[in-house]
C-alpha cells in the first residue's frame, strides 16, 4: 500500500473525512473496499465527473478495491438541486443511461487481479422493496431533525420552491446503498464530492445503528471551480461531455487546451497521473512561458487519450496543428475535420465567391476593402495557402472532402466555409 492520503492531499483531492487518522490507518493496512456512486441524470458523464472517476482509479492503483455504483434507483429520484426540483425521467430512459454510464466508467478501472473492480446498480436491491419495508427497515433509523439540517435540504427549504418528499428522501436511499454494499462486499469507505457530505455521512450513521461494530469511513474531494468563479466543466456551448457524440474529441481537447493559466496547476494535480516531478516542471514552464501553454497541451493530450483513446487523440492533435498551418489539412479524415471546423466561426454558401467576399461573409473582415487590404498585406490564407490575388476565387477542387474551405487571417484568426450540397 502506498501512502495514498498524503498523495490525495498534495493533489488537492482531500476535502474532509470522518476520522482522518482512522482512515489513514485503514488505507495503510488495506486493501480497503470502497465505493463511489454516479447517478444517470443524463445520457453521458461530463468532465466534472472525471474528478470522482479518476480518484476511484487512483485509489485502485494504490491497491484498494473499487465498487462503481451507477444509480438505476437513485437516478429515478435525483439528488436535491440547490434551487429547484429535478425533472423525473421514465424508467426506460434511466435504464438506457445506466448502460451508457457503465460503459464510460469501465475503461478507467481494472476488473482483474486481487483488487479487481466491481460494477453495481442500486436498483438491484431497491426494485423489490415495498414502501412499508423501506419505512420500517430504513426510515426508522433516520432522524428528521438531522435530515433537515443537511445543506442541500436547508437551502431548498429556504427557497420559494421548497422541497418535495421525493427529493427529501434521497439521502435515505444513498444511506441504504452504503449499508447494502457493506453487507454484500465488506465495503467500508464511501468516496464522493464535498457537496455530497450530508449523504455520505447518512450512510455511516445508518451502518453504525445497524452494525455497531463496523469501522466505516467517508472521504470527500473538494468541488472544483474556475478562478473566475464560474462552474468547472462548463464552456460557452454548455457542459463538456465524455460521449464523443455529445462533445466531439476535438472540442474535448480544445476545452483543456484553453484552460486559464490560473486554473491549470490545480487541474493537473487533480486530473493528471503524471508524477509530482513532471507536474512541478510543467507548473514552472507555465510560470516562465505561459504563452507556450505546455501544461494545457500536456493535460489535453493525457485526458483525451484516457477518455477517447490514443488514435482519436492523435487525430485531434493533427487537426489542431493543421488548422494553424502546421500540418496538412487534406490529410485529416472527414469526421475529425468536421468536428474541428464546427468549433470555428463558419458560414454556409450556395456557391464559391471570391476570397474577399468569403472573408466578409464569414466575419474575418468587416468590409471588402478590409479584406482586400488583408490579401495585399499577405495575411489571407485559404486551406493554409497564402492568397496573393485580391480577385482570387477558390476552385471546386480546393474544397476539403468536397465541402469545406478553411480561411485564416494572420496567424490565429480562423473561420470555415461550407458549400451547400447540390
Amino acid at each position: 500500500m502506498t501512502d495514498i492520503v498524503d498523495e490525495l492531499k498534495w493533489r488537492g483531492l482531500f476535502a474532509q473525512s470522518t476520522d482522518e487518522d482512522a482512515l489513514r490507518k485503514a488505507l495503510a493496512d488495506g486493501p480497503v473496499t470502497f465505493y463511489c456512486g454516479f447517478d444517470p441524470t443524463a445520457a453521458s458523464l461530463h468532465v466534472g465527473h472525471l474528478v470522482q472517476v479518476l480518484t476511484v482509479r487512483r485509489l485502485q492503483q494504490a491497491g484498494h478495491r473499487p465498487i462503481a455504483l451507477v444509480g438505476g434507483a437513485t437516478g429515478q429520484i435525483g439528488d436535491p438541486r440547490p434551487t429547484a426540483e429535478r425533472t423525473l425521467n421514465d424508467p426506460e430512459t434511466i435504464a438506457n443511461w445506466v448502460t451508457r454510464l457503465r460503459a464510460q466508467i469501465e475503461p478507467f478501472l481494472s476488473f482483474e487481479g486481487p483488487n479487481a473492480a466491481t460494477m453495481v446498480n442500486n436498483l438491484d436491491w431497491t426494485a423489490g422493496l415495498s414502501a412499508i419495508e423501506f419505512l420500517r427497515d430504513i426510515g426508522k433509523h433516520f432522524r428528521v431533525s438531522k435530515m433537515l439540517a443537511k445543506d442541500s435540504v436547508a437551502r431548498r427549504l429556504e427557497s420559494d420552491q421548497g422541497i418535495s418528499y421525493t427529493e427529501f428522501s434521497y439521502q435515505l436511499l444513498q444511506g441504504m446503498d452504503f449499508l447494502e454494499l457493506y453487507r454484500r462486499y465488506g465495503c467500508t469507505l464511501q468516496q464522493g464530492g464535498s457537496d455530497q457530505w450530508g449523504n455520505l455521512t447518512a450512510g455511516l450513521d445508518l451502518i453504525h445503528r445497524l452494525e455497531p461494530h463496523a469501522n466505516v469511513h467517508a472521504l470527500a474531494t473538494p468541488l472544483m471551480v474556475k478562478a473566475d468563479g464560474t462552474k468547472f466543466g462548463k464552456s460557452e456551448s454548455g457542459a463538456i461531455w465524455l460521449d464523443p457524440e455529445m462533445t466531439t474529441p476535438y472540442a474535448f481537447y480544445q476545452f483543456w487546451l484553453n484552460v486559464d493559466d490560473r486554473d491549470i496547476s490545480p487541474y493537473m494535480r487533480v486530473l493528471s497521473f503524471k508524477s509530482r516531478t513532471e507536474l512541478e516542471e510543467l507548473e514552472q514552464l507555465t510560470a516562465e512561458r505561459p504563452q507556450a501553454r505546455a501544461a494545457q497541451r500536456a493535460l489535453a493530450e493525457e485526458l483525451t487519450t484516457l477518455v477517447h483513446g490514443a488514435e482519436q487523440c492523435a487525430a485531434v492533435v493533427a487537426a489542431s496543428k493543421a488548422l494553424f498551418g502546421q500540418g496538412e489539412l487534406a490529410g485529416l479524415d472527414e469526421a475529425t475535420l468536421a468536428a474541428s471546423l464546427s468549433e470555428l466561426p463558419h458560414a454556409r454558401v450556395a456557391e464559391l465567391g471570391s476570397v474577399v467576399d468569403l472573408f466578409v461573409e464569414v466575419g474575418l473582415a468587416p468590409s471588402k476593402s478590409a479584406a482586400r487590404r488583408t490579401v495585399k498585406e499577405g495575411g489571407a490564407y485559404v486551406n493554409n495557402v497564402k492568397v496573393a490575388d485580391e480577385d482570387a476565387v477558390p476552385a471546386a477542387e480546393d474544397l476539403l472532402h468536397g465541402r469545406w474551405l478553411v480561411l485564416r487571417r494572420g496567424k490565429k484568426n480562423l473561420a470555415a466555409i461550407e458549400v451547400a450540397a447540390g
